[in-house]
């Protein structure tokens, strides 16, 4: 067994120069799904988040997340939950833009997402012993990749948004007909507590619960705590995955019923 260290900028062992590799394996399948997965809820959320339509069913008070929270007299009448301090927008511009830039910032900048898209998009590298295409490696101490830093702060603006989707599911369960619920409640309700799944997990949760404490037997609650995010922290990357579903969904149920493709199936009134 080889077990001399790794310097930096070697070779991994096994691999050969110009990209190559000697693994035989399909070594390319995982960073190759983890491409399609991502790119393809990028097209579907940027395409939705510009439609301007299917974001809101007046009788169930559904609203999707990609359009919460719409503040803008462009929202359509009832979809405003928080008012409408901003004027019209020009269609070039996202109702939720106030959230969406947050939203990306916190998942590009999550630990998970940059082993993800280096290994997928950057190459960096795609897989074990398998050399990267580049001569240099200068990690996250330059622009852009030093804007990975930032992730704590886009923690902070994520929590917030999350609380605000959470406010969203709560006011669906009043529609038009009264108090009552049906499967887009649901939906909606299981897509909120695994967004608060990926949220808590986050590493940078951890930092603030438990970060910089030397004596955790003076912090018994926060101690509690950080036990409790560090254990949600080991799924953090199902968390990951399973949100990107679970928006899809959630966003695609509310166009159908909104737009009268789908009727809401009712449970309770």
């Amino acid at each position: 067994m080889n077990t001399a260290p790794h310097r930096a900028g070697a070779r991994p062992a096994g691999s050969t120069p110009g990209g190559r590799t000697l693994r035989t394996d399909r070594w390319w399948l995982p960073p190759l799904l983890t491409a399609l997965g991502l790119a393809t809820f990028v097209v579907y959320a940027t395409v939705r988040s510009f439609m301007r339509e299917g974001y809101w069913d007046a009788e169930n008070h559904y609203l999707t997340p990609f359009y919460s929270p719409c503040l803008s007299d462009s929202c359509v009448a009832g979809s405003s939950h928080f008012g409408t301090p901003i004027g019209e927008l020009p269609g070039f511009i996202p109702l939720a833009f106030l959230s969406l830039p947050f939203l990306l910032g916190f998942r590009l900048t999550c630990y998970y997402y940059r082993k993800a898209y280096y290994r997928s998009f950057w190459f960096a590298p795609p897989a074990c012993a398998v050399t990267e295409p580049h001569d240099r490696y200068t990690g996250e101490t330059r622009l852009p990749l030093i804007l990975q830093n930032a992730h704590r702060y886009f923690f902070y603006a994520a929590f917030v948004i999350t609380l605000i989707n959470t406010y969203d599911a709560i006011l669906a369960f009043d529609g038009e007909r009264g108090l009552g619920f049906g499967l887009g409640n649901v939906i909606l309700l299981v897509n909120v507590v695994l967004l608060w799944g990926y949220t808590l997990s986050c590493h940078s949760c951890r930092h603030v619960t438990g970060g910089r404490l030397k004596h955790f037997s003076r912090n018994p609650v926060r101690y509690r705590i950080w036990t409790w995010v560090s254990r949600m922290n080991v799924r953090h990357m199902q968390f990951a995955w399973v949100t990107l579903a679970s928006l899809v969904i959630t966003d695609l149920y509310v166009w159908l019923v909104s737009t009268g493709t789908i009727p809401d199936l009712r449970f309770v009134n």
